[in-house]
């Protein structure tokens, strides 16, 4: 009776959003390139705009996942998942090997090749997790892109607990942490993420709040570890007592996913003549998952015989790139081509440019802006961590904030994507013209702001050109991240922050050749791009008001009415 409740246990839904938390809070090692950037930087004798081009490739391969999706929408979810681990471990480890200098040193395309590859394999990561949740709960998807994204948001702060417990006062040595953990998370739960038939369950909204209670603990235990980090000093027995505790609130979900399959338990032991059978409604389906796939696959109801017929005779006459021009009404399930050439995401293409790429440039700088404005090196750490735990609030509420506003109010979530570009510019204004504290809040302003717009982007498309195609979509809309990344890091930031150093070295009566490093001291190191970063960030949010305004009546309608309908 014990293993058939656990089989049960581990092949539900409730398990494999417990599973997928745990991949995504692993699946944020690029978030971490402020903390080891200056390792690469010193160790390799690079200067800024060479580290700016390391920092691109990052970028590069963490947004350009078309292939992930494209693979995904052929392979099954273990696949993706593998192929993610193995191209996130060689990544990374090569560039352990290369900073801590066991290998000879590499020329910049192959370090730009390592981290690109390391970086790329989050994308098999969200496609393998993130896609398969979001098809398994497409009436939540707000809040479960919200929850999956902001444990994704959180990793920067986890692995800093971790490796200061495992690796204390090694920056290099979070290289290899970031290197093996998440591909060891990845093949251990490989198996247990897949995509299931969509079942109505009526608490399904009380069960995600549960889970956010428990990632807000995490969050707001993070957050306080961070700021006692700064004024006390810590041995190591504490920081292996801190992170044992992120490792009992991160599976604290599991117990909400035992609750939740003990309920179906209970109900499939009922008779189906028994009076209870009358408030089935307000519970889970009592049959369990393996068998109510089986028998709704088997059994479809009567009122749903026409629609399948219809979506089986669409689904023959339709590819995936057919009939571009015969565009379908937002929210039904647009085709790849119909997709990516519509007004709606060449909008979204424009604000993401503008917003991410802005975003990413200021946390690959974060690093050296601290460097410059003379702060040290475990105050720099704070900014890094700062970002990462108020990233996981802006998704998290991003998600559950904007979900709520749509359905009371009918507010465009689209809204709430020009609300935090406003955001972002205001926080560029404060590195730009800096003043006491104002890197700490700009950290704080920036880590909302990007978190929300990755969950914000990844609804949104879900939302305006349905879930057939999600997989690729979804890897297809971020593409304009590391194009921002690239002409605002390396072409702009990185450019004028060595011109700038530059200036001093010609002050001291020095040339390049003269130093291994370039650094920049002083408040005018990062003021001319990043006032730069605020206008094209402000630009970008006007853009996405035309988005608002073409989206306005679609989201006063019943979005979701669809789904409901399919079950």
């Amino acid at each position: 009776m014990a293993c058939q409740f656990a089989v049960q246990v581990i092949k539900g839904r409730w398990f494999t959003v417990f599973a997928s938390f745990l991949i995504m809070a692993g699946a944020g090692a690029t978030y971490l390139f402020g903390s080891y950037s200056k390792d690469i930087k010193s160790t390799l004798g690079y200067d800024q705009s060479t580290l700016n081009l390391i920092g691109f490739f990052k970028d590069l391969g963490a947004n350009v996942g078309v292939l992930a999706g494209l693979i995904g929408e052929v392979t099954p979810s273990w696949f993706v998942l593998l192929v993610g681990s193995a191209m996130n471990f060689a990544g990374y480890f090569m560039i352990w090997l290369a900073v801590t200098g066991k290998i000879a040193k590499p020329k910049v395309w192959q370090m730009c090749l390592y981290i690109c590859v390391g970086a790329n394999s989050q994308n098999f990561v969200n496609t393998g997790a993130l896609v398969t949740c979001v098809k398994n709960f497409p009436e939540s998807r707000g809040v479960m892109l919200g929850l999956l994204k902001g444990y994704t948001g959180l990793s920067g702060a986890i692995f800093t607990q971790i490796y200061l417990a495992i690796y204390p006062n090694d920056s290099k040595s979070l290289i290899l942490l970031i290197g093996w953990l998440p591909a060891a998370l990845s093949v251990i739960f490989v198996y247990t993420i897949r995509p299931m038939k969509v079942v109505r369950q009526q608490n399904e909204l009380r069960v995600f709040y549960h889970f956010l209670y428990i990632s807000l603990s995490l969050g707001v235990f993070l957050m306080v570890m961070t700021l006692l980090e700064k004024t006390i000093t810590f041995s190591r027995a504490a920081y292996a007592g801190s992170t044992t505790v992120v490792c009992v609130i991160m599976f604290m979900p599991l117990g909400i996913a035992i609750r939740e399959e003990l309920a179906l338990w209970n109900l499939k032991k009922q008779p189906v003549d028994s009076p209870v059978e009358v408030s089935i409604d307000k519970r889970p389906n009592p049959v369990p998952e393996i068998q109510e796939i089986q028998e709704l696959d088997s059994f479809p109801p009567k009122s749903s015989l026409g629609q399948e017929k219809k979506t089986q005779i669409t689904t023959t006459t339709t590819s995936c790139c057919g009939d571009i021009c015969n565009k379908p009404e937002r929210g039904e399930d647009y085709t790849i081509l119909q997709a990516l050439l519509s007004t709606d995401m060449i909008i979204l293409f424009i604000a993401t440019f503008c917003g991410l790429g802005s975003s990413l440039t200021a946390v690959d700088n974060l690093g050296q802006i601290g460097e410059s404005l003379g702060y040290p090196t475990k105050t720099v750490s704070t900014f890094v961590s700062l970002v990462s735990i108020w990233n996981y609030f802006g998704r998290v509420f991003s998600g559950f904030v904007s979900e709520s506003l749509m359905v009371k109010w009918k507010i465009p979530r689209t809204l709430m994507m020009t609300f935090m570009l406003v955001l972002s510019s205001i926080a560029y204004l404060f590195i730009a013209f800096p003043f006491t504290g104002s890197v700490y809040m700009a950290s704080v302003m920036i880590g909302v702001s990007f978190g929300a717009q990755l969950t914000l982007l990844f609804t949104i498309i879900s939302e305006l050109f349905g879930l057939k195609y999600y997989a690729t979509l979804f890897n297809c809309g971020q593409l304009a991240s590391p194009l921002g990344s690239y002409i605002l890091n390396v072409r702009v930031t990185g450019m004028l922050y060595d011109r700038e150093a530059l200036k001093v070295l010609a002050k001291k009566g020095m040339t390049r050749s003269s130093v291994k490093e370039l650094v920049c001291i002083g408040s005018q190191c990062y003021r001319l791009s990043f006032t730069i970063l605020a206008g094209i960030t402000f630009f970008g949010a006007l853009i996405s008001l035309v988005l608002v305004i073409r989206t306005r009546e679609f989201y006063k309608g019943d979005i979701y009415k669809k789904y409901r309908e399919d079950v």
